[in-house]
């Protein structure tokens, strides 16, 4: 069979870019962390013919404390552990979903997402563990980072509402400082180190558990 000739349409290179945007988004680490993420929106922005949205996005997060000179990755070292991935990919996520990119796997509906809103907050006062996390609340929406529990990652949940800001739980699992050696991780499974949810300043949208304030990075 002879493959057709000539370019492809608008909506056959849309569902290309979407597609290797949502892989890239559950996968960063195979895909080359944030600096991937960005060429792959500004791509996407360009398709739909919304060229500003991202550079309006960008100078919206910069107010918010979401974005620094070394991308979202530089907002989340001031406040998680070893989150370069799958973390700065989460707030992207937030930025395809309004866009109606975000491919979820479950999409909860408008009582679910208030539910493990309200619930978190408290909830997120104990240590807790990957697998008492979807026991709580379910399967994420998104899962950034796969499934491999000697790694971190973050669930995320949504509704279909774009307006709806997403909730995130982060997950960490590293390594002692003070043990001789650096592997294997510290635990079995990943540790809930904080929920994160809405628009305000980007500090002020965490709820960090115990395990989160212990392990929040020193910094100056």
């Amino acid at each position: 069979m002879i493959a057709p000739s000539g370019p492809r349409s608008a909506a056959e290179i849309r569902d290309y870019l979407t597609d290797r945007l949502n892989s890239a988004l559950r996968r960063p680490g195979m895909f080359g962390g944030e600096t991937a993420l960005l060429p792959l929106l500004d791509h996407l922005v360009y398709a739909e013919n919304q060229d500003d949205a991202w550079e309006q996005e960008r100078r919206a997060m910069e107010s918010l404390g979401a974005f620094t000179s070394i991308g979202v990755t530089g907002a989340f070292r001031t406040l998680l552990p070893n989150s370069e991935e799958h973390g700065p990919a989460s707030a992207y996520a937030e930025f395809a979903h309004v866009h109606g990119w975000l491919r979820a796997d479950r999409v909860l509906t408008a009582e679910e997402h208030e539910s493990v809103r309200q619930e978190s907050r408290t909830w997120v006062g104990q240590d807790r563990l990957f697998s008492e996390v979807v026991e709580t609340f379910g399967p994420p929406s998104v899962l950034f980072g796969g499934s491999n529990p000697f790694y971190g990652k973050t669930l995320g949940y949504l509704t279909e509402q774009v307006n709806e800001p997403m909730i995130f739980f982060h997950l960490w699992n590293g390594t002692d400082p003070d043990a001789p050696s650096t592997w294997p991780p510290l635990h079995s499974e990943p540790v809930l180190l904080a929920v994160r949810h809405g628009r305000g300043r980007f500090r002020d949208t965490f709820i960090f558990s115990p395990e989160g304030r212990k392990r929040r990075p020193v910094t100056e």
